[in-house]
C-alpha cells in the first residue's frame, strides 16, 4: 500500500530504504530468483508439518516476497497477520505455502536447502544464482529488505545486515567484497553481523542495492553535515584567533602601564613611546590597524618588534622589582 507523507516522515531512514527497496522488481529472472533466495535464507524455515513458512515484523519485505512469488515462480497465495507476542506491539506477517511440489519447485530455483543444523532454516547450497553482477546486487538487496538496518544518517553512519549464523555471514560478506566495499563481520549474542561504517562506502551499498532517492538523500545529508562541521572548525578556529589576540592585547597593556608608572615613557625611545600611548589608547585595535597610525607607516611585524621590546622592558622591571624585595 502506498505511504503517505505523515507516515514518510515518521518513519526511520532504515524504514525509507526498505520501501523503496520493496517497490523494486527486477525484469531479470534470474535476479528475481537471487532476491527470493536472500529473503528465504533470512526469514525462511521449513516447519514441522512440511510447510514453508516466510516470516517477518516488516510489511514491506512481505510484499516483496509475496510479488517475487507471483511474478517469478507463478505462486499464488495469501498473507497471513497475526498479532505480535513480543512486547505485544505491532504485526507479524507470513506466507506459507503447503503445496509439496511449488515447495520443491521454490527451493531448486533458489539453490537452497535444509540446514542440517537447524532442521528448519533455509542455506544457499552454493554460489551459482549470484555469479553476475546483477544477481549480487539482487541478494544484497534482499538480504537487507529481511534483516538489515542503517542508522539514521543526521547521528552517525553504520550499514548492517544481521545473518543468524558465520556462514551465512560469511557469504554475505564476501558478496558485498565484490563490489570493493570493505563489510566486516562481528558476532553479536547468537547471531553474525556484516557491517559497514564509513560513509562513502555507505553510500556505496545504497547505490548497489540500487536505492537511488535513498542515496540522493544521504550524500544530501552528508553535505549540510560536512558543511556545518567546516563552517564549525572555521567559527573555532577565528574564535582561537581572537582570544589570542585578546589576550595578548591585555598583557601589552598591562606592561605598557607597569613601564609609565615605574619609568615613564619619557624614558622611552620615540619609537617606543609613541606605539605605547596608541596601544593604550586603542586596546581593541589590531598590529596593522596600530601600524597605520604610526607617522610614518609600520608594518605588523615593525610593531610587533615594538611591543615585544616593551614586553621585555616590563619582565625586567618586575625581575628588579623582585630582587629589590
Amino acid at each position: 500500500h502506498p505511504y503517505n507523507v505523515s507516515e514518510l516522515r515518521r518513519m526511520s531512514f532504515s524504514g525509507m530504504v526498505k520501501e523503496e527497496l520493496s517497490k523494486q522488481t527486477s525484469t531479470a529472472r534470474h535476479c528475481n530468483i537471487a532476491e527470493t533466495a536472500a529473503l528465504l535464507s533470512a526469514c525462511g524455515k521449513m516447519t514441522a508439518r512440511k510447510t514453508l513458512r516466510m516470516q517477518t515484523e516488516n510489511s514491506a519485505v512481505i510484499r516483496k516476497y509475496f510479488t517475487l512469488l507471483k511474478k517469478t515462480f507463478n505462486i499464488e497465495t495469501e498473507i497471513a497477520v497475526r498479532e505480535s507476542r513480543q512486547m505485544k506491539k505491532g504485526h507479524v506477517y507470513y506466507v506459507e505455502l503447503v503445496d509439496e511440489q511449488q515447495i520443491r519447485t521454490l527451493l531448486l530455483g533458489a539453490k537452497l536447502s535444509v540446514d542440517r543444523a537447524d532442521g528448519a532454516a533455509l542455506c544457499l547450497e552454493n554460489s551459482l544464482i549470484t555469479q553476475q553482477t546483477c544477481c549480487k546486487r539482487a541478494f544484497i538487496r534482499g538480504a537487507f529488505l529481511a534483516s538489515g538496518s542503517m542508522s539514521d544518517p543526521e547521528k552517525g553512519y553504520h550499514f548492517e545486515i544481521v545473518c543468524p549464523d558465520e556462514r551465512k555471514a560469511g557469504q554475505l560478506q564476501t558478496l558485498i567484497r565484490s563490489f570493493h566495499i570493505d563489510a566486516k563481520v562481528v558476532q553479536r549474542k547468537k547471531s553474525y553481523v556484516v557491517y559497514v561504517k564509513e560513509g562513502a562506502q555507505i553510500v556505496d551499498m545504497l547505490a548497489v542495492m540500487e536505492a537511488n532517492v535513498a542515496l540522493m538523500n544521504l550524500e544530501n545529508i552528508r553535505i549540510l553535515k560536512e558543511m556545518r562541521n567546516s563552517v564549525n572548525r572555521k567559527v573555532n578556529c577565528e574564535m582561537a584567533n581572537i582570544n589570542k589576540t585578546v589576550n595578548a592585547a591585555v598583557k601589552q597593556i598591562e606592561d605598557i602601564k607597569l613601564i609609565e608608572s615605574r619609568i615613564g615613557f619619557h624614558n622611552l625611545n620615540e619609537g617606543l613611546a609613541e606605539i605605547a600611548e596608541l596601544r593604550l589608547q586603542y586596546p581593541e585595535a589590531t598590529l596593522k590597524e596600530l601600524g597605520m597610525m604610526l607617522n610614518p607607516q609600520v608594518g605588523k611585524s615593525g610593531v610587533n618588534h615594538r611591543l615585544r621590546k616593551l614586553s621585555s622592558i616590563a619582565d625586567e622591571l618586575r625581575v628588579n622589582k623582585e630582587e629589590l624585595l
